[in-house]
């Protein structure tokens, strides 16, 4: 990651977060249209996720610059997907949600440098719960 692409990306989250609950309502019905079969992978209140989803990107967003912050609560998380099934194929397809979302909510915003950095930072954290996955009991 780049300090460019962590602006990017910080700048561009910063123009989604008024449209959270709809970006990430898209988020799931992008995933689950994808893939139909991660649907019962997500128990109970959806809205509830969804906030969840938004408030656990928004901390990656704003610690990118603290690894140290960062790492350990994304490996924490990858060792919790570890008890909710998640596959590593899992990760390219959250990947494609996200970014289609962002395309959507960004629209001219979301430019090619823009999309670029988004994966790269996607692929940092996805590559760091796998790994943490794997390590998991």
């Amino acid at each position: 990651m780049t300090p460019a692409q962590k602006a990017l990306v910080r700048a561009s989250f910063d123009k989604v977060q008024p449209i959270a609950s709809a970006a990430a309502a898209l988020f799931y019905g992008k995933l689950f249209e994808l893939d139909p079969a991660l649907k019962p992978l997500f128990k109970g209140d959806m809205n509830e996720q969804g906030r969840k989803l938004m408030a656990m990107i928004g901390t990656a967003v704003s610690n990118l610059d603290k690894l140290d912050v960062l790492i350990p609560a994304v490996q924490a998380l990858g060792r919790r997907h570890n008890r909710y099934g998640v596959i590593d194929s899992h990760y390219t397809t959250v990947a494609a949600a996200l970014l289609w979302t962002l395309e959507r909510g960004l629209g001219d915003d979301f430019t090619p440098a823009t999309r670029e950095a988004w994966t790269v930072v996607y692929t940092v954290l996805a590559d760091t719960m796998k790994a943490a996955q794997k390590e998991a009991p």
